[in-house]
């Protein structure tokens, strides 16, 4: 006997099981059906029980089914994806004063501000940092969070107006909240962006209020010519001509004298720059800087 291409096979004859154990299985519902003897008679079937009211369907519509159940309400304050609850992300507080014993920064979920002008390697440093770390650590680009914007996007290259600073503000916000429920989580992060010292809107001011006071921030500041040297080999709109870049290092003095920590990492490769962020970031832990 044949059967449709993907049909389910018939039940062994006197058999039934499954959910359609109540049914008359019809194979061939257009073929000749030899005649059989007919079945023995046999108690009617209780009636069914009418379904309650709230179940009943409305005038004109078919059976919808049981209404749908209620998940249980989430307790407040919490998140929950899956079945894994989620703290929620904090400001993260000062680091926990320190022990006899050195900080081991490898091992310390801690969120760093890296701050440096473009071409410095911020984000070839913060990506490297994150991939050896030996605890779970993000790495979260302000960069690449503004460029999220695809139609509409504001650069600031074409001129700073209230567009790309609403774009960066924007970014900057999206980037604490993304750090602050990392480190709720026990994630480590690594921040980059090019924060000036003499300008509020682009200032430390923002960060600490979006990630909080326990947030590290670290300068690396090589010298103008690696700077220039390593924004020659950038595409797209993350190259800047050699005024701009000029201009950005020379702002980017000012840190000097700010009591954060600094890196000069032009005579550095990247793994030598991330070995000395762990030994700055630990002091750091050690002794939080003033900013």
């Amino acid at each position: 006997m044949q059967y449709a291409v993907g049909a389910p096979l018939p039940p062994p004859r006197g058999q039934a099981s499954g959910p359609g154990a109540a049914m008359h299985w019809t194979p061939n519902p257009g073929g000749h059906t030899p005649p059989t003897s007919p079945p023995a008679p046999s108690a009617p079937p209780p009636a069914p029980a009418a379904p309650p009211p709230a179940q009943q369907p409305a005038p004109g519509q078919g059976w919808q089914g049981p209404a749908p159940q209620q998940a249980p309400p989430t307790p407040h304050g919490t998140d929950l994806t899956g079945h894994v609850p989620l703290p929620p992300g904090a400001p993260v507080p000062l680091p926990s004063p320190p022990t006899d014993a050195a900080p081991d920064a490898a091992h310390t979920a801690v969120a760093v501000l890296l701050i440096g002008p473009a071409g410095a390697g911020k984000t070839s440093v913060a990506r490297h940092w994150a991939d050896t770390r030996r605890v779970p650590t993000a790495h979260i680009s302000l960069d690449d969070v503004r460029e999220w914007v695809r139609a509409g996007f504001a650069d600031p290259q074409s001129g700073w107006n209230d567009h790309s600073e609403a774009q960066y503000r924007l970014a900057r916000r999206t980037c604490g909240f993304a750090a602050r429920n990392f480190l709720a989580n026990g994630i480590s992060c690594i921040l980059d962006d090019a924060v000036f010292p003499d300008r509020p809107v682009v200032g430390l001011g923002g960060w600490k209020r979006h990630v909080g006071p326990g947030l590290l921030p670290i300068v690396l500041l090589p010298g103008l010519e690696i700077v220039l040297e390593r924004n020659a080999r950038r595409s797209g709109n993350r190259r800047l001509s050699d005024e701009e870049v000029a201009r950005i290092h020379g702002r980017m003095a000012g840190w000097y004298g700010s009591g954060l920590p600094i890196i000069d990492n032009s005579q550095h490769d990247v793994a030598t720059t991330v070995r000395v962020l762990d030994d700055v970031v630990a002091r750091s832990i050690a002794s939080p800087p003033n900013w």
